[in-house]
């Protein structure tokens, strides 16, 4: 067996720890952002807050959401304890989503893929973390419409400390003006929409997160990613809207798309989009 596949193996089995945790941080992020909006809503007005348990990345143990079961180490291991839960908990017998495990293996997936193209090098470190952020962020986004700036600000900055280290091969001034177009871009569709139709068409997130894409992929790269977020996008909003599974509003969040596009980007090259739409 090659080194190359070792180290593609290791990388994966890391992506499915790390998988795990992103677990923790779609279902977690969202609610510890509505308890500080809660927080500061009760300052404002003067309102007393009451006391609520401690709850962030870390704290409490995960445990089942249906009976309060606290999650043993044993029933945590990526991947195989749903297989040996057969996908229910151990303690009330509700049903565990598949999405668990398969966020786990898809995370894994992308790890060993970095891996196995950049080696065991900082560009592999710097790609496997940008994979694991647009997983986390098109599951929230999807899941609660929100991309946390918590999450999109960092990745915007890691994307041009990375170009800065000459980690992704993307010139620094090419990241600097990709993260300027990429959200400056956006920023016009949103005011010229609104402008027409008083409506907002999007959120202000998806604009750090196109300027985050613009800052690992330059700015050459924002129109075949922006085309590819766009006619995915298109395609499952009529899909969903043909089928009746469009949430209240009619809402359809961009933010996975534009994800999607970034990780297509990453594992093919922004040329290969064009090339698939036909330009």
């Amino acid at each position: 067996m090659s080194e190359g596949v070792v180290l593609a193996a290791m990388g994966g089995v890391l992506g499915l720890i790390v998988g795990s945790f992103l677990n923790v941080v779609i279902y977690r992020l969202p609610k510890m952002m509505e308890r500080q909006w809660a927080a500061d809503c009760a300052e404002m007005t003067g309102q007393p807050l009451a006391e609520q348990e401690r709850f962030n990345l870390l704290v409490p143990r995960s445990r089942c959401q249906a009976c309060g079961h606290p999650i043993r180490w044993y029933e945590n291991i990526p991947a195989l304890s749903y297989l040996f839960l057969r996908g229910q908990c151990s303690a009330c017998g509700v049903r565990i989503s598949p999405r668990y495990p398969l966020v786990e293996l898809v995370t894994g997936l992308l790890f060993a893929w970095c891996v196995w193209r950049w080696g065991a090098t900082g560009t592999a470190v710097a790609w496997c973390g940008f994979s694991a952020a647009l997983v986390a962020l098109t599951l929230i986004d999807w899941d609660t419409t929100l991309l946390p700036d918590s999450m999109t600000l960092p990745l915007v900055w890691a994307g041009l400390i990375a170009a800065a280290l000459g980690l992704t091969g993307v010139p620094l001034a090419d990241a600097v003006w990709g993260a300027v177009a990429g959200y400056l871009s956006l920023w016009l569709v949103y005011w010229g929409f609104k402008l027409l139709t008083g409506k907002e068409g999007m959120g202000f997130g998806d604009f750090k997160l196109f300027a985050a894409l613009g800052a690992w992929f330059g700015w050459a790269a924002l129109v075949p990613i922006i085309l590819m977020a766009s006619v995915i996008g298109a395609l499952v909003g009529i899909g969903m809207k043909l089928t009746g599974s469009l949430r209240e509003g009619g809402v359809v969040p961009f933010g996975p798309f534009l994800a999607l596009a970034g990780l297509t980007a990453m594992v093919f090259g922004p040329a290969s989009i064009l090339r698939v739409v036909g330009l």
